[in-house]
């Protein structure tokens, strides 16, 4: 794939017990992380850097996240210049639920695709910066960056990604068409001039 993509993960300072969850901006930056594929690089950025990874967005070609459209995107929106509406997102927990018609949880991808787990969860994230503990903050985000990372591009090579049923407990494959979600995006965009006519 040609297109200039950046893989984001956002962590953040509270939790959904101390913020109305209709006003996601509340919970704060804890850290960012992001992998770029145009360097094949991957940076950390806190809270006070939050208008350098406004620079990276703005020139990728796409933002790819799993619960990033209506979550990560949502919290970062007021540190950056550039609206996030102009920003074309791909995320892999809508495109899965566009086929299965239910959500999934990021662990239990990872873990039939990849064979991946987490390293922790939300709530340790959160924790780990109330304790100040900011670089093993920053590696459990950038834990989350390359397996979402991983199933983005094992998607893109196999056109589907695997999870496991919460309800009968067997590894079920999902066709997952990455080339389609893309063109949609390049469709909203391209009357607006901010999407490069071809990716593929």
């Amino acid at each position: 794939m040609d297109a200039h993509y950046v893989v984001l993960d956002v962590e953040t300072q509270k939790g959904f017990h101390e913020v109305d969850r209709k006003k996601l901006h509340l919970l704060k930056v804890s850290v960012a992380c992001a992998y770029d594929s145009r360097t094949d690089s991957y940076t950390s950025y806190e809270e006070k850097e939050m208008l350098k990874l406004d620079d990276l967005l703005k020139k990728a070609d796409m933002v790819v996240g799993f619960n990033v459209r209506d979550f990560d995107m949502e919290v970062i929106a007021p540190y950056l210049l550039t609206p996030i509406s102009r920003i074309p997102v791909l995320d892999i927990l809508v495109e899965f639920e566009k086929v299965r018609g239910h959500r999934i949880s990021l662990q239990s991808v990872a873990q039939a695709t990849l064979g991946a787990s987490k390293s922790g969860t939300g709530w340790d994230a959160i924790r780990l910066f109330n304790e100040g503990r900011m670089e093993e903050l920053k590696s459990y985000c950038m834990d989350d960056v390359k397996i979402t990372k991983d199933l983005f591009e094992y998607g893109l090579k196999h056109g589907s990604i695997k999870f496991i049923s919460n309800r009968d407990y067997q590894t079920h494959e999902v066709p997952m068409d990455w080339g389609r979600a893309v063109r949609d995006l390049q469709d909203k965009k391209k009357a607006a001039g901010a999407f490069p006519s071809s990716l593929f």
